[in-house]
Order: structure tokens, then C-alpha cells, then sequence
């Protein structure tokens, strides 16, 4: 009977013990799905909430500007002015990504020539990158978040890099001015897509150099196969199956359908012109492009197109390829990015001229939204955040 109030004292404690210790070991909140938007003007990348829409803030991605530009020497200095007046001004955001768990961004940082990651929390730079040549484009985050892939333009070259620590892990040879990377539906093949150079005349388009779709193995970086074009491969995306491509080409005012297994064009879609776009020459096109921003619907049954010399955003259903209908924007709205959404229904698209993005419904083929972001937006981004690490942003 003695032992009774201490056995009972103890089995209170083990039980106080066990609520305590599930109250420390209480799961993190779930990942919230974003898009995020690389401002490529004022070097800010923005967080917009999938679902509400909502702008969570942004994150500045050049805090070092000053300093990277006060360490340059002359010639790099003069190499980087050439490459800012080539690109229309200040890029400073190519691309960014989010890393798997929500906490980390990465970037690329156009005129620069970097890539950098970034804790989003407290927006410390982990690591910088300076890549081969002297621009940074387009980039793509591995399936499981260790690689990150960028398109270095002027060296000709797809450069991996270790999301630990920035180093530069292989590389694999692409075409003139390599721009879109991006992986296979099963993770297994990366393919970039080629633009050539883009400061020269479309008479001189001889001279561009090799446009072209360099597909690589994304474990060892061997080329696998290559598809050479007559124009520039723009936004492109590629069925889960990997058999059909459905490609912007430069100064086409449209898309091509091409079949990858047999290397040929099948279809190509000539879309409408605006007034103003119409009224342009193909050497006034922003960086050769007519059309310039490309996505696919969740269901894979319907393109999501920017039309950006005709201030619309168009949606096409396959495999038809008929429209079902365009959402026309401001005179110089300037639509450069398309991007589909967490959930496969809505399609995200930069109004890079007004500081926009434009929500459009797949399913209608209306816009449902209008963000404001920063300034210049061009690329967007899927991905997921740690909502405790979005205090680290400033607000907008």
C-alpha cells in the first residue's frame, strides 16, 4: 500500500512527460504553395500565394551590387556594360527557384554572370558562383533539389552547380546563346534550348550561330541527341511522355508541334497579330521574340501562350491546337513569361511593362487576377515555402 503514491506520482510524470515532449516535437506547418517572380530590373524576386494570390513580399537577390561592382577591373567592368546595353538595361534576376524544403532560393543573376543561393528567413547570402562568360540566363532546380542547372549564354554552355555549396560540378556544351533549360517529366534528361545571337539583324540570321535543342543525360551531362532549327528555340514545353515539343521560335508570331522522336516539325500555329505588333519589324521584336512565354495545364490538354509583341495571352486546346480564347492587355503590356500554377488550373503570366502578373483560368480563358510586383518582372517559378520563413521578406 506504501508504494501506491509514488507509483501513482510517477505515472503522472511519464504521462506529463509524454505531453510535453509531443508538444516540442509538434510537426512544422505545411509547406505553402508560391510562384515565385524574378523582377529582373530592380533585382528583387517576389512570393505570390498559388492560391489566394496574395503578394507575401520579396527578397532582395543584390545586396552585393555595389561591392561586385567596385571589384571589377576595367575590362570586366567594360564587358559588363556591353552586356547591359545588349540586354535592354539592368537584369539582374534571370531565374530563381525554391529549394525543396521552402528555406533557400536560388538565382540566377543575369548581367552579372553569377548564380547565388539565398536563407530566405534572414535573406543571408549562403554562397555566389560566377559562371563561365559573361551573362547568366535561364536556369532549372533538380527534382530532388541538389543540382542546379544555368544556361552561361556567352560561353556557350549548360553549367551544373552543387545546391550546398555553388560549386560547379560539370557542365555540357549547347548551342549559340543557350537560354531555356529545363528536365524531363521523369528527371532523367535535361534539355536546353538554344537562341542564337540575338543582337544581330534577322538578315544576318546565318550568322546567329547553332539554334538548337541539347538534350543531356542529368546524371553524367552527356549529350544525348541534338534537334537543330532555323530561328531560336524560345519557351518550349515537352509532353510527360517526352514525345511532342510545342515551341516558341523566334520571330514567329505562333508555335511549333515537334516531334521529338522523329525530329520534325509536324505543326506549325501562325496566331494573330495586333495592331501595334503588326506594325512592328521583326528587328524591333523584344530580344527577337514575337511570342515569348509558354506553359502547360496540369490535365496536359491545354498551352498557356504569351503573346508579347500582341499584349494577349492566349489558350489553346490539344491536341487540336484551336483557341479557346485570349485575355488582351494594356497597349505595351509587354507578356514575357507564362507559367502554370500548383493545382494545373491557372496560368501565371509577367506583364513585364506594368509591373503585373496576369492570373488566367485554363478553364475559361479569363483572367481572374491582377498581383503587383516589382519591377520588370520576367520569369516565374512553382514551388513550395516555409511559412515561418516568410517574415524574412520585405513586405509590398
Amino acid at each position: 500500500m506504501t508504494r501506491l503514491p509514488a507509483l501513482l506520482a510517477l505515472t503522472f510524470a511519464l504521462a506529463l512527460g509524454s505531453v510535453t515532449a509531443s508538444a516540442a516535437e509538434e510537426p512544422p506547418a505545411a509547406l505553402r504553395d508560391v510562384v515565385v517572380v524574378g523582377n529582373s530590373a530592380d533585382g528583387t524576386v517576389s512570393f505570390i500565394d498559388a492560391r489566394t494570390y496574395e503578394n507575401l513580399g520579396s527578397l532582395d537577390v543584390v545586396p552585393d551590387l555595389d561591392a561586385i561592382l567596385a571589384g571589377m577591373d576595367p575590362i570586366r567592368r567594360a564587358a559588363y556594360e556591353v552586356v547591359r546595353q545588349q540586354a535592354g538595361g539592368d537584369k539582374f534576376v534571370d531565374d530563381a527557384h525554391l529549394s525543396p524544403d521552402g528555406r533557400t532560393l536560388y538565382v540566377s543573376r543575369g548581367n552579372l554572370g553569377d548564380a547565388a543561393a539565398y536563407d530566405i528567413a534572414s535573406g543571408r547570402q549562403l554562397w555566389r558562383t560566377h559562371l563561365a562568360g559573361l551573362k547568366a540566363d535561364h536556369a532549372v532546380l533538380s527534382p530532388d533539389g541538389r543540382t542546379f542547372v544555368v544556361s552561361a549564354i556567352t560561353a556557350a554552355k549548360a553549367q551544373a552547380l552543387d545546391t550546398a555549396t555553388g560549386r560547379v560540378t560539370g557542365e555540357f556544351a549547347t548551342g549559340t546563346y543557350p537560354h531555356e533549360n529545363m528536365y524531363s517529366a521523369d528527371g532523367s534528361r535535361i534539355y536546353n534550348m538554344s537562341i542564337g545571337v540575338t543582337s544581330f539583324p534577322k538578315a544576318l540570321n546565318a550568322l546567329k550561330g547553332t539554334k538548337q535543342v541539347t538534350v543531356a543525360d542529368a546524371t553524367t551531362l552527356k549529350v544525348l541527341r541534338k534537334y537543330t532549327f532555323d530561328k531560336g528555340v524560345r519557351p518550349a514545353v515537352i509532353t510527360p511522355d517526352g514525345r511532342t515539343m510545342y515551341a516558341q521560335l523566334s520571330y514567329l508570331n505562333g508555335f511549333i508541334e515537334y516531334d521529338l522522336e522523329a525530329g520534325r516539325t509536324v505543326r506549325t500555329v501562325e496566331m494573330p497579330f495586333s495592331a501595334a505588333g503588326a506594325a512592328l519589324k521583326p528587328d524591333d521584336y523584344p530580344q527577337n521574340s514575337a511570342h515569348h512565354g509558354m506553359a502547360m495545364n496540369g490535365a496536359n490538354d491545354k498551352l498557356c501562350m504569351a503573346g508579347t509583341i500582341d499584349d494577349y495571352t492566349a489558350v489553346v486546346s490539344r491536341p487540336g491546337l484551336t483557341t479557346d480564347g485570349f485575355v488582351h492587355y494594356e497597349p505595351g503590356a509587354l507578356p514575357y513569361w507564362s507559367l502554370t500554377a500548383p493545382g494545373g488550373h491557372h496560368c501565371f503570366v509577367t506583364l513585364s511593362n506594368r509591373d503585373e502578373v496576369s492570373v488566367v483560368d485554363y478553364r475559361t480563358a479569363q483572367e481572374v487576377a491582377r498581383v503587383k510586383v516589382g519591377d520588370f518582372p520576367q520569369r516565374e517559378r512553382a514551388g513550395k515555402v516555409a511559412p515561418d520563413v516568410l517574415s524574412g521578406l520585405d513586405t509590398p
